[in-house]
């Protein structure tokens, strides 16, 4: 029995180690990546996180070692410099988010912004370490700080959202996104499981972790290896976005943000976003009972071990993750682990005065968090490939504005758990934690209004219903009006002709059957077989992989059918009596010009509002005609504002040239700015003057572009 499981585990091991080798440098059929990419972006997950390791430990918090008991700032200071830096943040935010859609950088989308902000991260966070606190009086102290770390989080902000946009573009299937960011995170992990048991352990043996030293001398070497790491690692990775070959039209901010304020699950990911720091009070019961409980008898080495055997617990969730969204979904996996953590935050109250307690609810709490991890940077790109197939727009960084809600929420929010802890006798001297009385009182607070706030956070994923199913179908539709775009610019490669054409034709065979039964029934009588001699044992083997595979092709069919609703939709789109109507709209639009004074726009809106909405087709064509109304409004406004005769489109050799300026005084350069400054304005006026007509235009030729698709069906043939 003993040699058949080691010949057993042989070959699967023979098995596994043959599969890596097939799928190292080319990906599997239907997949994206291969197994040396996933190996790359792990290693460069690594590299960011002992890069970021100082920079991302320097926060403007009461919790913050470095800030609090190390350079020694009051926690409602510091949460009025916080919230100053997020005031001063959203305007360069808002930028960020732009540049993210409009950029021209080479190189993708977001890796140039991971390896130009590498650097500075290591410099900035180097640098801000290494001042001379000892030396400063107080208010010295806080400027000093405040600008640091302004500075740092411009970078920062750059590398962080980069890195996590770029993990959910790596690849567009939502289930190998699910695969891929678990298997990189298992070795990803592995940074901070070293860091988290090295450094307590280091900062114990040297001068402790409320000392600046420790973080000028021991932090700095992780740093300057992950700078290198990332770096190497990150140059081997790719982003893989489904977007038409022609050249994106610029992204505009206004137009951005309005349709992305119409996602509603942008919306339930950014509720449950601002009720998250409620639930995070309890955070701190661990370290602090280290370095502050117990008479002081756990401080450095216990710590540094604790650490180890808790961050243990990311890597068993990362390894079951994908399973179980496979098996429940996101949304499922999202309810379940958060429930689950009500129950273990207020668990923290009946155990906080025991540390191993302590310990294990935190493994347990690391376990269920690591879900949360992967499964909201998943989700995340679900919403964003949702919102490219309902607007027709892809964006990414744009989603950042509305996001700024929460900053001005944060505003308020964050005053309240430094509120909690000055009222509990903690403000510049730290010492005070080491009281029992206070430190226990204030524990007690902080697992309350936490539980509270993981109840809170729960409440938004039991509206989110994107499924992956409706992902998927989502993912099919942008690859068919990718195949109809590149075609109409010569620009369709077989390959995307031939996978465009299997989904349409799989779609027209499914499209209005009913769902088939699902029925394991032949699965347990498989295994019901008898399994006395070899024999037996192999039929018995053959008929239980039989009936499984059977069960999935049936399980799999159904889903198809769901999706082919979806497809055969996007294909009659306009042939439907919404889709006339808006054809008909397109084309007198086009007959008033380019340029023209919808003088009844608001009547038209009324009009528009006024239409019935109470089947889904009434509902569509009563949104297109207030969408219309809306643009022409707004052209009729600008036309009202400026003159007619004054909206004209530059010349992009103006702006060439004045790029191109040589600004050799101050007054010069400044100069140039302004008038850079007036060609966008001109450029921006006029494109939302001419918006009524430039859509309409897109809309007929969209739908000249779907006349082709018999033609499109007949090429494919001679190419299959």
């Amino acid at each position: 029995m003993e040699k058949a499981n080691r010949s057993g585990l042989k070959s699967k091991a023979t098995s596994l180690f043959q599969t890596a080798k097939k799928y190292w440098n080319q990906p599997a059929e239907g997949q994206y990546v291969s197994y040396k990419e996933v190996a790359f972006l792990s290693g460069a997950g690594f590299g960011a996180h002992w890069l970021t390791l100082l920079a991302s430990s320097i926060g403007l918090s009461a919790t913050n070692y470095i800030v609090g008991p190390s350079i020694g700032l009051e926690p409602m200071h510091l949460q009025i410099m916080l919230n100053v830096a997020n005031i001063i943040g959203i305007p360069i935010g808002i930028f960020r988010s732009w540049y993210y859609d409009n950029h021209n950088l080479k190189g993708g989308k977001f890796l140039p912004f991971i390896q130009k902000s590498a650097l500075p991260i290591f410099l900035l966070s180097t640098l801000f370490v290494w001042l001379p606190y000892e030396r400063m009086d107080y208010i010295t102290k806080a400027v000093v700080v405040e600008v640091m770390y302004l500075a740092i989080s411009i970078a920062m902000s750059f590398y962080t959202e980069s890195y996590n946009y770029f993990q959910q573009i790596i690849t567009p299937d939502s289930q190998e996104r699910s695969n891929v960011m678990s298997i990189s995170q298992i070795v990803y992990s592995l940074a901070p499981t070293i860091t988290n048991a090295a450094l307590p352990a280091l900062a114990g043996m040297t001068w402790g972790r409320d000392n600046i030293w420790t973080y000028r001398v021991i932090y700095p070497c992780f740093t300057v290896i992950g700078l290198i790491m990332s770096l190497i690692f990150f140059s081997k990775c790719k982003e893989r976005l489904i977007l038409p070959r022609k050249k994106p039209e610029p992204v505009r901010m206004l137009d951005a943000i309005r349709e992305v304020a119409k996602n509603k699950y942008y919306w339930m990911i950014q509720a449950a976003a601002w009720i998250v720091f409620l639930e995070s009070g309890y955070g701190v019961i661990l370290t602090w009972s280290f370095n502050y409980g117990f008479d002081g008898k756990y401080v450095g080495a216990p710590e540094g071990i604790a650490s180890l055997v808790i961050g243990n617990a990311a890597l068993w969730s990362m390894m079951v993750c994908p399973f179980a969204i496979k098996a429940m979904g996101k949304r499922n996996v999202l309810i379940l682990i958060n429930s689950v953590n009500v129950f273990v935050i207020i668990g923290f109250f009946f155990v906080y005065q025991n540390i191993w307690l302590i310990c294990i609810l935190t493994y347990i709490n690391t376990f269920i968090s690591t879900f949360w991890n992967i499964v909201q940077h998943n989700i995340s790109a679900d919403m964003r490939d949702y919102h490219q197939w309902k607007t027709g727009v892809r964006v990414d960084g744009l989603f950042g504005p509305l996001g700024m809600i929460g900053t001005v929420i944060g505003l308020f929010t964050g005053m309240f758990y430094p509120y909690i802890y000055e009222a509990n006798g903690l403000k510049r001297d730290y010492s005070v934690l080491y009281d029992d009385a206070i430190r226990n009182n204030l524990f007690e607070t902080l697992i309350i209004w936490s539980a509270i706030g993981a109840v809170l956070n729960l409440l938004p994923f039991f509206f989110y219903n994107l499924t992956e199913n409706k992902h998927k179908g989502y993912v099919e539709v942008l690859k068919i009006r990718a195949m109809f775009i590149n075609h109409s610019v010569n620009k369709l490669e077989d390959s995307e002709l031939i996978e465009a054409m299997s989904i349409i034709k799989r779609a027209r065979e499914l499209n209005g059957k009913k769902p088939l039964a699902l029925d394991k029934g032949k699965i347990k009588e498989a295994r019901r077989l008898p399994k006395k001699t070899d024999e037996e044992k192999e039929k018995r083997r053959a008929a239980i992989a039989g009936s499984k595979a059977d069960f999935k092709r049936v399980k799999e069919t159904n889903l198809a059918i769901e999706r082919s609703g979806v497809i055969i939709d996007e294909l009659n789109k306009f042939t439907t009596k919404a889709g006339l109507i808006r054809i008909a709209e397109a084309e007198r639009t086009l007959q008033n010009g380019k340029l023209h004074n919808y003088t009844d726009a608001a009547e038209e809106m009324a009009r528009a509002k006024a239409l019935p909405k109470k089947t889904a087709e009434e509902k569509e064509i009563r949104s297109d005609a207030i969408n219309l109304a809306r643009f022409k409004k707004q052209a009729s406004r600008l036309i009202e504002k400026y003159g007619i005769e004054n909206i004209i489109l530059p010349d992009e050799s103006i702006k060439t040239e004045l790029q191109n300026r040589e600004t050799p005084t101050f007054s010069e350069s400044m100069q140039v700015r302004k008038e850079l400054r007036a060609y966008a304005k001109a450029v921006s006026v006029y494109e939302m003057a001419t918006k009524p007509y430039t859509e309409a235009e897109l809309l007929l030729n969209q739908a000249r572009d779907y006349s082709h698709l018999e033609e499109l069906e007949a090429l494919a043939a001679t190419k299959a």
